[in-house]
């Protein structure tokens, strides 16, 4: 497989410094519209069977980064229940497919997880759908940037709250009475919860509020045997970026400002979820494992 994870290159070059045109799309924004497309290991994940027989719900598993976790969840040997919202089918059954052609049991489940209602059908419809559960992952989130706080709209700081913070409280809430020692429970947090962009306040928040979740929730349930992480990406080319989440002029120099020089992939943190996710992290618990081409985190 081109650029298979487990061949020797150079990180700088592993993958293009892509120069995206100035582009936009309505949120949420599409993958399939996305120019450059985003590589989500579609050809080059490699699995080993490091998660045979596991059941995962991921949120935002349509592209961008839960559609990487997905396909490399699937390619080692777990089964799948995919959360995205109606308007990303698109997205969502080219993914599908890729799942499946992995063998893997493949559960649909379109809808908004900002609505509470909704966030507790999930977990049901996945627990159903796949005949339990014993892996959460907590990736879907909103990101609008905004020039100052004066501009920062009520509701749009409540969206990306309910989002990206209580979606997640919501859904693993729901999740815990079926996780049975073992499980494990990924969030997804942001170099932004440790170096905030002035233009992205709200969102900002939202990380930080993530990691400290993540600690707090891990001590409570590492007694029961489950483990609680997550993962901090870093400027990572997806759908999220086109849809205001940048600026339009920044675009062309997205993720140049890393000591790798460039954006990452999507594919490039599908590994750090599948290594959270199996049991050779069994002594992991707690951690923000940092994914974001060399920028310091504390």
């Amino acid at each position: 497989m081109a650029n298979d994870q487990y061949v020797f290159q150079n990180p700088v070059t592993r993958f293009e410094s892509i120069t995206p045109d100035e582009q936009d799309q309505p949120e949420p924004a599409t993958d399939a519209e996305l120019t450059p497309k985003a590589d989500h290991g579609e050809e080059s994940y490699r699995g080993t069977g490091r998660l045979t027989g596991r059941r995962a719900l991921i949120t935002g598993a349509d592209s961008g980064i839960g559609a990487a976790v997905a396909i490399a969840f699937a390619r080692e040997g777990a089964h799948i229940a995919m959360s995205y919202l109606e308007s990303e089918q698109k997205d969502a059954n080219r993914i599908a497919g890729y799942l499946q052609d992995a063998g893997a049991t493949v559960v649909q489940i379109p809808g908004d997880i900002s609505d509470r209602a909704f966030a507790n059908e999930l977990v049901s419809r996945a627990v159903e759908g796949l005949g339990g559960l014993d892996i959460l992952v907590n990736n879907a989130g909103k990101q609008i940037f905004r020039e100052s706080l004066e501009e920062l709209p009520d509701d749009q700081f409540d969206e990306t709250f309910k989002v990206n913070v209580y979606a997640m409280f919501w859904i693993t809430k729901a999740a815990l009475p079926h996780l049975p020692a073992g499980s494990t429970i990924i969030n997804t947090t942001s170099i932004e919860a440790y170096q905030p962009a002035p233009i992205l306040v709200d969102y900002a928040s939202t990380k930080a509020t993530i990691n400290a979740f993540t600690k707090g929730l891990s001590q409570q349930l590492a007694p029961k045997g489950i483990r609680v992480n997550a993962v901090a990406p870093g400027p990572i080319w997806t759908p999220l970026q086109v849809s205001d989440g940048q600026p339009k002029d920044a675009l062309p120099e997205f993720g140049k400002s890393t000591p790798l020089g460039r954006a990452g992939q999507p594919t490039e943190l599908a590994p750090a979820y599948v290594f959270l996710a199996s049991p050779e992290s069994s002594y992991v618990i707690g951690e923000t494992l940092n994914v974001n081409g060399g920028m310091p985190t504390p």
